[in-house]
Parts: C-alpha cells; structure tokens; sequence
C-alpha cells in the first residue's frame, strides 16, 4: 500500500497542473483599467498602485476606473477625476514641477554632497597618516625585556 501511495504522490506532483488553467481573456475595457490602475497609488498600502493592491479600496478605485471608462471618459479625465480627490499623491509618479522638483533632484544632490564630503575625509586622512620612522627603532634593553616576560608570564 505505501508503493502505490508513492507512486500516486509522485505522478500527482509531476502533472503540470497549468495545463488545467483557463485562459483569460482580457476585454480592452480590462486593458485600459490595468494600465490607469498603474499609474495610481493605494491610499491604504502607499507603496502599491491600485492594480497590485488588494485591499477595498483599491478594488473601489478599479471599480471607478471601469464605471469611467464605461461612460466614455479618457485616460486623462479619469486621472484628473483622482487628482481632484487626492491630489498630487495618488499619482505613483510625481509631477515634475513645483516643490516635487526636488522629490526628483534630491537623490543626485545627495549623491553629489556625500561625495565631496568623502572626498574632503579621505584627504583628511590621507595628509594625517603619520609617516614611518626613517630609523628603526633601537633594540629593547635587558631591563624592558625582563619586564615583558613578566608581564607574559603572569
């Protein structure tokens, strides 16, 4: 009993089970939803678009986008729809004017001012090393020497 248990799990686990799939079809309404839904943020998970969130309300705001798309409105009035709710925030990408001018050129001033400051503590140390001794030092003592195999031993 327990070889044909063996075989059964082995012949289960090596059908390819997406061979049972069914094939979705995608309606162009379902690409329009997909690709605004993108370019949106979830006020729940802020870090998701509302295409990839699962939370309610990115299922709500999907569900908008298709009642607007429905009524025939553009790509451009549905954002604008969303803007007018949340503002600037639900866009996943920034505008690139006002304040948010400096959402996109932080990094690279950053970037920047840490590299002249890395550069301004390496010569630091660079000019701060201290140069070996042009002369060796002088052999130890028979005192110092004493004191050290005491120190050892103890």
């Amino acid at each position: 009993m327990p070889i044909r248990l063996t075989w059964c799990l082995v012949a289960l686990l090596t059908i390819p089970l997406p061979l049972f799939a069914a094939v979705q079809d995608e309606t162009d309404v379902d690409i329009q939803v997909r690709e605004i839904a993108k370019t949106l943020r979830c006020t729940v998970c802020q870090t998701e678009n509302i295409w990839e969130s699962g939370a309610p309300l990115a299922q709500q705001m999907r569900g908008v986008i298709r009642d607007r798309i429905a009524l025939g409105h553009n790509t451009e009035e549905i954002r604008a729809y969303f803007l007018s709710r949340y503002g600037d925030y639900i866009l996943m990408e920034p505008p690139k004017h006002g304040v948010n001018w400096l959402i996109w050129l932080a990094p690279f001033l950053l970037l920047v001012v840490g590299g002249f400051f890395l550069y301004k503590e390496v010569t630091h140390w660079v000019r701060d090393t201290p140069t070996p001794p042009s002369q060796p030092e002088p052999p130890l003592d028979d005192q110092a020497r004493k004191r050290i195999e005491r120190e050892l031993e103890s």
